[in-house]
């Protein structure tokens, strides 16, 4: 019985360490959630389904196609006997079946061209939500990079705080002792409130940060969200991280989802023209059947009329032929049409012009901040290092009553300020270290 009892606890305390660990999510884990959970993401999925079946489709317009009709006539008046082709005037009805088949020839290569369009527009709704996973990834990340800046801010803050409940203690302990007058407690405690202020407003920022990531991973029922922390920023020297915009540009154009959709919409967009153009020549088509019927007119030498049953046997017919059809008069419509197309294909043209330029001049850009983000990355290092320093001996003077609590406020918010400096550089210059190894093709996501 105690061994049972020491399995079940076993077993919660690992359902529960199971459960909190999930609490706290990877940048990669937090990525893999929203792609798997992303409304929009799925909408973009419904688009690629969309255009998969009409690939298929415009493949299974080669087949032949058949088709069964009946028709069911009612005769009065004077009419022709269907059955001896004489006048007649009396009332009878008719019905009758066919079954036919027919295939296209010959179309202009139409059919062909058509397929071979919606099987590059197929490929270019695929690229387009890669594309789109690869933008979520990216929202992801800000928010992640969000919440590790706050959560910076929220520490510097408390850190900030706990100083100036700290000297408020001592000018509070050297009011008690006759030291200092107690006008300095006034000052102290104004300064700690003014840090309680910035806390609040610190941990207001961290709480929208992480209703952000939440709502880009769509984590229903979430409320608070925490992340791991990554590893400490590593300094990447010039020779380690080479950082050319041509090169980069080059890189990009090789696997970029976006630039590979428009190159595919833009040979599309011949193959509809081509088959538009298909539109100008004949078109040769081929049909057979069978058909038969039954008619109320005739009848045997007895003048019954001939049964049902009797009638569809002995009426049996088939037929077979080619048929031709020349544009005439419709070809100035299909030389509109032609135009149009031609447009859309120049539309798609520019299109792609303006991405590959767009690309490039986000890669020129990314790569100019990367260069001054890692200037700014040591400058901002070293000023703090500089302001801690003074912050140090700006403490130490006070307590000794050299400076006044204005001063050392000034001392300590010098400090925080670069602190905060530092913190917001190294996670930008992280950001941008990883959106240039995304345009390298560098496996930056995990994503398939």
């Amino acid at each position: 019985m105690i061994q049972i009892f020491r399995f079940l606890v076993l077993i919660i305390f690992l359902i529960t360490a199971k459960l909190v660990a999930q609490d706290s999510y990877t940048l990669d884990e937090c990525v893999a959630y929203a792609l798997e959970h992303n409304l929009q993401m799925k909408d973009y999925d419904l688009n690629a389904s969309s255009g998969r079946e009409t690939y298929r489709q415009s493949i299974r317009d080669l087949l032949p196609s058949l088709n069964g009709s009946s028709n069911y006539v009612i005769n009065f008046g004077r009419s022709t006997d269907p059955f001896t082709n004489d006048v007649v005037t009396s009332d009878f009805f008719s019905n009758r079946y066919t079954l036919e088949s027919s295939v296209d020839l010959f179309r202009g290569f139409q059919k062909l061209n058509t397929i071979k369009a919606s099987k590059l527009l197929l490929k270019a709704t695929e690229e387009e939500t890669q594309q789109q996973r690869y933008l979520l990834a990216f929202r992801v990340m800000q928010a992640f990079y969000d919440i590790k800046f706050f959560n910076g801010l929220v520490a510097i803050s408390t850190e900030q705080m706990a100083v100036s409940q700290a000297n408020y203690d001592l000018v509070a302990k050297q009011i008690e002792i006759g030291l200092k007058a107690g006008a300095n407690l006034y000052e102290a405690e104004s300064l700690l409130l003014t840090d309680k202020l910035n806390l609040t407003q610190s941990e207001n920022q961290l709480a929208t940060a992480k209703l952000q990531l939440i709502q880009e991973m769509n984590l229903e029922g979430a409320s608070d969200i925490n992340i791991q922390p990554d590893l400490e920023f590593r300094s990447t020297s010039e020779n380690e991280f080479l950082v050319q915009s041509d090169t980069i540009y080059q890189q990009a154009k090789e696997f970029m989802p976006l630039l590979k959709a428009q190159e595919l919409r833009v040979k599309a967009a011949k193959k509809q023209l081509a088959a538009e153009r298909g539109s100008l020549f004949p078109s040769l088509s081929l049909f057979a059947g069978t058909a038969t019927g039954y008619f109320e007119t005739t009848r045997d030498d007895l003048g019954i009329t001939i049964p049902f049953r009797d009638q569809f046997r002995d009426n049996t017919s088939q037929f077979i032929g080619v048929s031709l059809d020349v544009p005439i008069s419709n070809i100035w419509s299909a030389r509109g049409r032609i135009k149009q197309q031609k447009i859309e294909r120049l539309r798609a043209e520019n299109n792609m012009d303006i991405q590959h330029q767009v690309v490039f001049q986000t890669i020129q850009q990314l790569v100019q901040d990367y260069r001054s983000l890692e200037i700014q990355r040591e400058q901002s290092a070293q000023k703090v290092r500089a302001q801690e320093l003074a912050f140090t001996i700006a403490q130490k003077r006070y307590e000794k009553g050299l400076i006044n609590a204005l001063e050392l406020f000034t001392a300590k918010n010098l400090f925080a300020s670069a602190q905060n400096e530092n913190l917001q550089v190294s996670l930008r210059s992280e950001i941008n270290k990883s959106t240039l190894n995304f345009y390298r093709g560098l496996p930056v996501f995990n994503i398939q």
